[in-house]
């Protein structure tokens, strides 16, 4: 059904920049010679296919949704000019009779004509749509969490391994100082037992214990550094891989969340449901009123059964916009606003779309280089050509 968009949302720049903060998931040259690394890779890129082709055909569904309204304001738009006339002449009656019912309800009014007839449009749907707000938002900000715990962790062992390669550094220049100064004592106690003919056997055992020793402990911490840094180093790149889903995860969420705030003109879930609130309130208040209104009752039925006459998509969608039959400038307004809401439904298509097909293109990649045919992968690709018409 139809929604009007009477005001712009300032654009936010949460998701573009963790989009452009996404660390590059890829197999390492190690792991490209694990067979089921490999095979995890794969089936991890099959699971973000499927949910980006869900939300693909939910962007279609919502996309010939729109187009028929448009088909339908253009039919109306073509009318004979008798038959508009005639049109416009029972949109006017309902539209007087909407007045004197706006002017019964004007002392408790707490919504604007605009959010009424919007809550009146998806009063079926729209309960679901506050549950699935209210779920979408906490999700949102449990992926948020997690998003800030993983970028925490990464970063922690991006130090950890720092401090360690550091260490190692310093190590070296330690070795090199040990070493020197070994030779240093071994040329006094040569000079000590040559020139003064001293015994020296204690001064030299003790020197070779310590040079022992320390290289010994430097030896050790060399080889414990080495392997901490490997360690360091899987551990981070796990860290990645988790934060590069989490941040997918994160734009999928926020954009549901900003699509739902922008389509009902709100901020959040609880405002929505005070909407909601308010809606059945004035609902309640109007239905005592029209409860008498046999006059719009039967305008409203006369004005579906003309439009029906012309096969529109939602006739009865009109009876809440007549001023639009009667008024070119509004029917212009809600033309170009769905105009504007199909373009924004495409460009997400054809976003969604190339995403879709990266991903395809990966695993099939993937699946030639290793001549490996997976027959779940091969039927989720099948599957995903024939919902998204991808296929060769």
């Amino acid at each position: 059904m139809i929604k009007f968009f009477r005001r712009k949302r300032k654009p936010k720049k949460t998701i573009e920049e963790v989009l452009e903060c996404i660390t590059e998931d890829t197999l390492s040259e190690e792991d490209r010679k694990d067979e089921h690394k490999v095979q995890h890779y794969v089936l991890g890129h099959c699971e973000q296919m499927i949910d980006t082709t869900k939300t693909l055909e939910n962007e279609k569904s919502e996309y010939r949704v729109v187009t028929s309204y448009l088909k339908d304001i253009q039919i109306i738009e073509e009318l004979p000019e008798d038959e508009a006339a005639a049109l416009r002449d029972t949109a006017n009656s309902i539209l007087t009779l909407d007045q004197s019912r706006s002017d019964y309800l004007k002392a408790t009014k707490k919504l604007t004509d605009t959010q009424y007839a919007q809550m009146e449009q998806e009063e079926e749907t729209l309960t679901e749509s506050i549950r699935t707000l209210q779920a979408n938002e906490m999700y949102q900000a449990a992926v948020k969490r997690d998003m800030n715990y993983l970028e925490g962790e990464k970063n922690e062992w991006a130090y950890y391994r720092e401090e360690l390669m550091e260490e190692q550094k310093i190590l070296r220049k330690a070795s090199y100082v040990v070493f020197g100064m070994v030779l240093a004592f071994l040329a006094v106690i040569l000079v000590l037992h040559v020139a003064l003919e001293m015994d020296v056997r204690i001064l030299f055992t003790i020197l070779m214990v310590a040079a022992a020793a320390s290289g010994f402990f430097m030896l050790f911490r060399n080889q414990n550094n080495t392997r901490e840094i490997k360690r360091a180093e899987v551990n981070m790149n796990h860290a990645i891989t988790l934060l590069n889903r989490t941040k997918i995860k994160y734009v999928n969420s926020t954009n549901a969340v900003d699509y739902a705030c922008e389509k009902y003109h709100v901020h959040n879930s609880y405002e929505l449901t005070y909407l909601w609130e308010q809606y059945l309130e004035a609902r309640r208040e109007r239905e005592k009123f029209e409860r008498n209104s046999d006059d719009l009752e039967y305008f409203n039925g006369k004005l579906v059964r003309m439009l029906q006459k012309y096969e529109l998509y939602d006739a009865k969608v009109w009876i809440s916009q007549p001023n639009a039959l009667v008024d070119k400038r509004e029917m212009v307004e809600i033309k170009h606003e769905l105009l504007s809401r199909r373009q924004k439904i495409r460009a997400s298509i054809e976003y969604n779309m190339d995403v879709v097909l990266e991903q395809k293109e990966e695993i099939e990649k993937l699946m030639k280089e290793y001549h490996e045919e997976i027959p779940e992968v091969r039927e989720i690709i099948n599957s995903v050509d024939r919902l998204c018409g991808t296929g060769e």
